[in-house]
């Protein structure tokens, strides 16, 4: 591994490399933080996919494709005399210390959750931060992330189930509501009732410590293989898969699932 030395040189090339392109080439002086913002969407799902994967070169590629963006946007800041990314390294500094009293204060917190239960308040308490407990969630979040945001936050507030498993008791309630409005064939109440299913299941999942998120793309994943591997095998026996019966694709199915890693 480098030495701290060899990684403030690194930084310190990157700001260098930023500083040419900005100024020499033509597409890189014609970006805004308008026309960054889909990019870095892009990038931050292309390091949430190697993530999953585990794949460590692929981390350290979308890590850096990252931290361009943030150089490219704290160039554009001192560009505009808004803020450098002395600034931006500055205040996130100054966050850090003011959120771990524990660390760098004289606070007391043994383990993770009173670390965790104290979060939201020392929060509220910064200048400039939020005025709610959830005011803090953006509004641009995915909709699952977002629950699971709102819940653990509410939580952190001390709004939670006494025991995890009560929960249950809530997604049966859900699903109860739910299934009397399929019954009545009201599509707007349906949808709302499917909204409170879901979040009850998201909540479920957060209390038994499974990210949601995660939990749905691992699925996603293992339905993709499936799902190739059964139009793979149709391939090879002539036949596409609009003309199998769901007696055959299932067959196949099963057997792509024996060989699953």
């Amino acid at each position: 591994m480098n030495t701290r030395e060899q990684k403030l040189e690194a930084f310190g090339k990157l700001l260098d490399v930023m500083d040419e392109l900005r100024e020499k080439c033509p597409w890189d002086r014609e970006q805004t933080n308008e026309s960054l913002r889909a990019n870095t969407i892009e990038e931050t799902y292309e390091l949430a996919e190697a993530i999953i994967k585990n794949d460590n070169e692929a981390i350290k590629k979308e890590l850096g494709d990252l931290l361009l963006h943030v150089v490219f946007y704290a160039k554009i800041g001192e560009e505009k005399g808004a803020f450098d990314i002395a600034d931006v390294c500055n205040a996130l500094c100054d966050k850090l210390i003011f959120r771990h009293p524990h660390v760098f204060g004289d606070a007391q917190a043994d383990s993770a959750r009173k670390v965790e239960k104290s979060w939201e308040q020392i929060k509220l308490k910064e200048k400039g931060g939020n005025s709610t407990i959830l005011g803090g969630v953006p509004d641009s979040l995915p909709s699952m992330v977002k629950a699971y945001r709102i819940q653990d936050k509410a939580r952190n507030a001390g709004f939670d189930w006494n025991k995890r498993q009560e929960v249950w008791e809530k997604v049966k309630e859900e699903w109860e509501e739910l299934k009397a409005e399929i019954d009545e064939s009201n599509p707007d109440k349906m949808e709302g009732e499917f909204g409170d299913l879901l979040f009850s299941i998201i909540n479920a999942a957060r209390l038994y410590k499974v990210n949601p998120d995660n939990a749905l793309e691992r699925t996603n994943q293992k339905f993709i293989y499936r799902f190739n591997y059964m139009e793979k095998k149709a391939k090879e026996q002539g036949k596409t898969l609009k003309n199998m019966t769901l007696e055959e694709m299932e067959e196949i199915w099963q057997e792509a699932k024996r060989t699953e890693k």
